[in-house]
Formats: structure tokens, sequence, C-alpha cells
């Protein structure tokens, strides 16, 4: 079976970054059925040579899909990059100004 990680060791950090970024739009919160990057809940990426590191917040601190979400965002980011990948709950709250734009119109919010 081929290895399906891309080849990224010559890329810079700001084209990996995008990759990550864009590889998230796949996962999905369950409940609003939007995806973690477009709700704004991917707050920083560290990323490194040899791993990567998600700090990322919930849409609200009791969502009783967190630790499937946060599973899933990890896998998704060490998949992406071929590099051990942790993940950290930050401590902002979110809030619908945090998502991409028009995204939450259905919503009727923004």
């Amino acid at each position: 079976m081929a290895d399906k990680t891309p080849d990224t060791s010559a890329m810079s950090r700001e084209e990996k970054e995008t990759l990550v970024r864009a590889a998230l739009r796949e996962v999905y919160d369950p409940e609003i059925g939007l995806s973690v990057q477009e709700l704004g809940l991917v707050r920083e990426l560290d990323i490194q040579d040899d791993r990567l590191h998600i700090v990322m917040i919930l849409t609200t601190p009791f969502c009783p899909y967190a630790p499937q979400l946060l599973e899933a965002t990890r896998r998704k980011g060490q998949e992406t990059l071929g590099v051990p990948t942790t993940i950290e709950v930050g401590m902002d709250m979110w809030d619908p100004s945090m998502a991409e734009d028009g995204v939450l119109s259905d919503w009727g919010l923004f």
C-alpha cells in the first residue's frame, strides 16, 4: 500500500500551514455540520520539522463530541504532514465572530 502522506520536506512553514488548514476542512463538528476550520476552532498551529502541535477550542465547554473532534483533528494533522501531532484545548471561549465569513448565515448569525 502506497504512503498517502505528501513529501513536505521542501515546503516552507507557511505552505505546510496552508496544507494543514485545508486538510482540517475535512474535520466536521457533527452537531453543527461545519468544519473545525470554518468555525474558527483551530487557534494555532506550531509546525516544526519533526512535529505538529495544534491548539484548538470547542464551541461549548461541555461539547459531547469533544473527544472525537479533538482526536479527528489530531489524526488529520498527523496524516497531512506525516509527523507526530499533539493537540491542546485552548482556553478561549468560542464566539460566532470567530467563524469564517458567511458560514453561519444559515443559522441567522452574521
